[in-house]
């Protein structure tokens, strides 16, 4: 069943059927590389899409957990096919609704056929293990069933790769989902419910329901039949979520913010070390939680890192996301070039030294998106507000450390705690390194951005609820243990 009507409006997808809101509104989707293309219109639904969504969720809930792990993996496979016979179609959506790269959301959209793949194959891996019993006439074992219903609220930055990642995992153990994403996105993730809707996924175990976060996202947060939440996004909404959830006795799963640092040391091979803070911090223009922020130098090898540095950064070209050739495209709306903008003013009204960037490009066809040239400061003290707060933006402070104990220190120095690198050949510091940082995601000789899908994603102190994604790690959150004893 298509959903696409031809003025482009994009409808929630409510028990198996595509169908407006209940409230009448619809808002358009803008490219932020030239707001004069309009992506499509999608819903701006209210708490009633909500409820119905929720009620279609737990009347599917039950036959759907009681299909075996291996024939729900069968409708994954078939998601999986599906998503990557239309990989260049919804790569294109995703890049004008967006802004990234089409190499980049490409890729991204490959990453999605590929957790769906693997999640399809969970349903045949093992979900429990047989105990010793102190009572030898008895047997005592664990197994693992599905929460319920389970909210999924996804952020813009990754709109294939993050729903699919929350989604496959939730199905393929037997939960149903009520899906809102990002409304910047929602044309996309319209797209990929398309994919589930057409690999005959039975009525009601997806729903979408598209509108405000504002709206949507607290009536899943509050809706006293949705089991469990998962969420990505800002750590303001984060704290909410779980604080609805705690009171009404809801899981939820939160991944949030990162100030994630770098350390380069005299040893690192700085060509390589330039490579990954320039991919880590400036690709998907550093709207990433894994982006790199602050990059701490020893001294002896600083000047060469910020020559080196700023000969690459010079070179990038900056343009709309679907030509080719360019390399980083511009922020993703104008709420998040306004954001970007206010720190690089703050970093500059306190002190630190602007050594490149920082301003908005509004030259040519640019002058119709949303558009900041990459930014780097040094001379930044760690009680800055660049050095503090999470910008989601291309802008990197360059710290001078005299020793690696002092960077260690200072990458430390900060609430959050998701991801880190070091860039050095010394293995007695890399093991340092490993067992000191206090960051979920640790990576040696490589750029701070990114896991590989089948291993756990999170992060420490204010960046997670401590929880993790992605691999077998899912499986934590998305099910409930049960001890069983069998006494014959």
């Amino acid at each position: 069943m298509t959903m696409r009507t031809e003025k482009q409006t994009y409808l929630n997808y409510i028990n198996g059927e595509w169908i407006h809101s209940s409230t009448g509104k619809i808002e358009a989707s803008l490219n932020p590389a030239n707001i004069d293309d309009i992506v499509g219109y999608v819903q701006e639904s209210g708490v009633e899409d909500v409820n119905v969504a929720v009620e279609a969720a737990r009347r599917a809930q039950m036959a759907w957990r009681k299909l075996s792990g291996p024939k729900r993996g069968e409708y994954l496979f078939r998601t999986a096919d599906l998503l990557e016979k239309r990989l260049d179609e919804i790569a294109e959506t995703m890049t004008r609704e967006m802004g990234k790269t089409l190499p980049e959301a490409k890729g991204e959209v490959q990453r999605g056929v590929n957790i769906l793949r693997y999640y399809a194959g969970e349903g045949m891996r093992s979900i429990g293990e047989v105990i010793p019993s102190t009572d030898s006439e008895a047997l005592m074992f664990t197994t693992r069933v599905p929460l319920g219903v389970v909210g999924v609220i996804t952020p813009w930055n990754f709109p294939v790769a993050i729903p699919i990642w929350k989604i496959a995992p939730a199905i393929v153990y037997g939960n149903t989902v009520v899906f809102k994403p990002a409304q910047e996105t929602a044309v996309t993730a319209a797209k990929v419910v398309e994919c589930f809707d057409e690999a005959g996924l039975p009525a009601g175990v997806v729903n979408l329901v598209t509108g405000k976060g504002s709206v949507i996202g607290n009536a899943i947060a509050e809706h006293p039949h949705i089991h469990g939440i998962t969420f990505t996004g800002s750590n303001e909404v984060g704290k909410m979520i779980a604080q609805k959830a705690v009171a009404r006795g809801a899981k939820y799963q939160l991944e949030m913010g990162g100030k994630n640092p770098v350390i380069v040391l005299e040893d690192a091979d700085l060509d390589r070390a330039v490579e990954a803070t320039i991919s880590g911090g400036l690709r998907s223009t550093g709207q990433k939680c894994t982006a790199t922020s602050r990059v701490f130098v020893q001294r002896s090898v600083y000047d060469q890192f910020k020559e080196k540095l700023l000969a690459k950064v010079q070179q990038l070209n900056i343009g709309n996301g679907l030509e080719d050739g360019v390399w980083m495209g511009p922020c993703a709306s104008q709420k998040q070039l306004e954001t970007v903008l206010y720190y690089i003013q703050k970093g500059i009204e306190e002190g630190a030294t602007l050594v490149y960037g920082g301003q908005r490009l509004t030259d040519g066809e640019r002058a119709k998106g949303f558009y900041v040239q990459p930014t780097i400061f040094e001379n930044v003290s760690p009680d800055m507000t660049i050095a503090r707060e999470e910008i989601f933006g291309p802008v990197l402070a360059l710290i001078k450390v005299d020793t690696f104990e002092e960077a260690i220190s200072l990458a430390n120095d900060t609430p959050f705690g998701l991801s880190a690198s070091i860039f050095t050949q010394n293995i007695g510091k890399m093991l340092a390194f490993i067992q000191d940082i206090e960051a979920g995601l640790v990576r040696i000789n490589e750029e701070s951005a990114g896991v590989e899908l089948q291993a756990p994603f999170g992060g420490m102190k204010q960046s997670s609820s401590h929880s993790r994604e992605q691999g077998r790690a899912a499986i934590e959150f998305f099910t409930a243990m049960k001890t069983v004893l069998i006494k014959g």
